[in-house]
């Protein structure tokens, strides 16, 4: 039996199909002209945090998987791209059968950008897909709960390993040259960079989520069970999500120690995991441009308050539970409802 069409809802979706290309076309021309406007090292960082969130935006905002650890994989990202890209060597321990852990250290020089960055990320997928793999055996609390458990235990061995630097971090990582062609020390250089890195992880989350990889996730988060009942392997599904996440966020961790030079304590502690989820919630989860407006508000707040001290984490917590109260899409979450189109 033929149904009948409704030229409004046809309407409807042609709109929504054209204001995502639209509305990427705004994000790049904008990212382009700031520096023109803004301090270059003040946008770098923005548009690290902002690859952050929308990694983490991809696990909760699509999977429905709401983890309280993701510092974990951007921290310890920055960590081995600062250590691969000033001193080179890497250090491990290994179990030896008399009870003893032993530091076994491969010597390589230092590394240049893209390769510390490389490193970086591969550092993130492999702790991404430790923790995924522990972690999505629960779901809820205790999924997150483990998330958080794991990532403070990493905490406190970057507190304690030597090469981390302990409470001084890492400091003073060269920036070298990219490819051995262009010099990152200038900043047009490295904000053309910071800002290539963006849009391909953009783009590549982007792709995930409008795949059918990215649909099954999403009946995952609307109805687990009928996902299971349709023959899908969830678990594998989460874990893919999972790992995806956490290499996006080490990737975005590792250029944010090559653009700031620093890679300290703050980066993989519990206030940085707590920080991602205000981005994207103030930025509206589940929406794609929604992570990187709320890391630019987030960013922007602690810049420009960075005067008040403490009382900025204050006003964040305001302002997470102004968004819980009042603006539960956040801000495109709310302006594409306003406006009927899909962002």
């Amino acid at each position: 039996m033929l149904q009948r069409v409704d030229p409004a809802a046809l309407t409807t979706d042609r709109t929504r199909s054209r204001a995502e290309p639209i509305a990427f076309a705004i994000m790049v021309a904008a990212l382009v002209i700031a520096p023109f406007f803004a301090y270059p090292q003040f946008l770098m960082q923005a548009l690290c945090f902002a690859l952050f969130a929308c990694a983490f935006n991809l696990l909760i905002g699509y999977g429905g998987l709401l983890s309280f650890g993701h510092a974990l994989y951007f921290g310890w990202a920055s960590y081995i791209a600062a250590h691969l890209a000033k001193v080179g060597a890497i250090s491990f321990p290994v179990w030896y059968w008399s009870h003893a852990w032993v530091w076994f250290t491969i010597p390589l020089p230092p590394l240049s950008p893209e390769l510390a960055i490389l490193g970086g990320m591969l550092a993130g997928a492999l702790l991404g897909l430790i923790a995924g793999s522990l972690a999505i055996r629960r779901q809820g609390i205790y999924f997150a709960m483990i998330t958080l458990a794991l990532a403070q235990m990493m905490y406190f061995f970057a507190l304690q390993a030597k090469f981390t630097g302990g409470e001084d971090g890492i400091q003073g990582v060269p920036r070298g040259k990219l490819f051995s062609l262009v010099d990152l020390n200038s900043q047009n250089s490295m904000y053309v960079t910071t800002l290539v890195v963006f849009l391909a992880g953009f783009l590549l989350i982007y792709r995930i989520i409008h795949s059918p990889f990215g649909e099954v996730l999403k009946a995952i988060r609307e109805n687990e069970a009928r996902a299971i009942s349709l023959g899908y392997k969830t678990d594998r599904y989460k874990l893919v999500a999972f790992v995806l996440s956490a290499t996006l966020a080490g990737l975005a961790g590792a250029t944010k120690a090559i653009v700031l030079q620093i890679a300290s304590l703050t980066d993989v502690n519990w206030p940085m995991s707590g920080e991602v989820v205000l981005m994207a919630l103030v930025g509206g989860l589940g929406t794609v441009f929604g992570p990187v407006a709320g890391a630019f508000f987030i960013v922007t707040m602690q810049n420009y308050l960075a005067q008040a001290g403490q009382w900025v984490i204050v006003i964040q917590g305001v302002i997470f539970v102004a968004c819980v109260l009042l603006f539960r899409r956040g801000i495109i979450g709310e302006l594409a409802n306003v406006l009927r189109i899909r962002l």
